[in-house]
């Protein structure tokens, strides 16, 4: 606990959150990421993940690509479209690389308390995992300080998620 007391508020928050996590068995991708096993954001309509977008492709492309409808998975309550076939079998192998963090959130929302579903043409690519923002000023914000607001969404996602709507 002394090297606890060492940190500041926020960071001490995090950290005992995390530590926390571990003892529970929360299932984790890497400290300071969210599990992917949390809500997805998916369009009410279609019921597709991040409306549509490939999400193999902003790691092979390091573009946002529309997937085609003929190559769909379904994981983790949502349908995954993806560009190419190639994609989607990556996918299909590990989901857990490839998802969106926080369910496609905006992790500086989710920092704040605050729920903004993420978009497919504002992301981020840190310490290989895909992050989508709610708009241009929020992914400038997380690149200014990516591991600041990775520590606090981290922190804030349990409470997040339970308030999001199943």
């Amino acid at each position: 606990m002394t090297t606890l007391r060492r940190q500041r508020p926020k960071q001490r928050a995090a950290l005992l959150w995390l530590a926390l996590s571990a003892m529970l068995g929360v299932p984790m991708l890497q400290t300071g990421h969210a599990a992917t096993t949390g809500r997805i954001v998916t369009d009410h309509n279609s019921g597709l993940a991040i409306y549509g977008y490939d999400p193999v492709a902003y790691f092979t492309d390091r573009a946002p690509k529309v997937g085609r409808p003929d190559l769909e998975v379904r994981q983790a309550g949502a349908a995954w479209r993806f560009h190419n076939e190639g994609n989607r079998d990556a996918f299909a192998r590990d989901p857990a690389i490839y998802m969106p963090q926080y369910g496609g959130y905006d992790p500086v929302g989710i920092a704040r308390g605050v729920v903004r579903a993420g978009h497919p043409d504002f992301w981020a690519i840190h310490n290989d995992r895909l992050f989508l923002f709610y708009s241009e000023d929020a992914r400038t914000a997380f690149k200014a300080n990516p591991e600041h607001i990775a520590l606090q969404a981290q922190a804030r996602w349990p409470d997040v998620m339970r308030r999001l709507v199943p």
